[in-house]
């Protein structure tokens, strides 16, 4: 049961990834209206530099993908890991209305990297 209600969490997560990225690239959600100052400027700057957001999109969609299947999924975690670190300070700094969203997909991504911690050990053991 633990394992089944595990999948459809790191599924969803995925999924989020998935569709954040797929819409750097594509722009099929538009941008709220509402949005406060800051995270306009912060866009407006992120915008200047043309191949960020794509790079970003493209790591967000295949980071998903790679969460998506038990055997991909540290790797998925790892390159997940930065975009979400990112996220966090976004949400710390100039929006903290998605503060505690961003705080359980951060929960979500730790616990991913902490169960497969023993794939890890070959990169930094000698």
């Amino acid at each position: 049961m633990k394992s089944k209600i595990l999948f459809v969490v790191y599924l969803l997560f995925s999924l989020m990834f998935i569709n954040a990225g797929l819409n750097k690239l594509f722009n099929y959600i538009p941008v709220p209206e509402d949005l406060p100052e800051k995270v306009q400027q912060m866009n407006a700057a992120f915008e200047e530099i043309f191949w960020l957001m794509p790079l970003i999109g493209i790591v967000e969609a295949l980071g998903g993908i790679l969460f998506i299947f038990a055997r991909t999924r540290p790797l998925g975690a790892i390159v997940l890991f930065p975009i979400m670190i990112g996220i966090m300070i976004v949400h710390l700094t100039v929006a903290p209305s998605g503060l505690i969203l961003a705080s359980v997909f951060f929960a979500i991504n730790i616990w991913a990297i902490y169960e497969n911690r023993e794939r890890y050990m070959p990169m930094i053991s000698r």
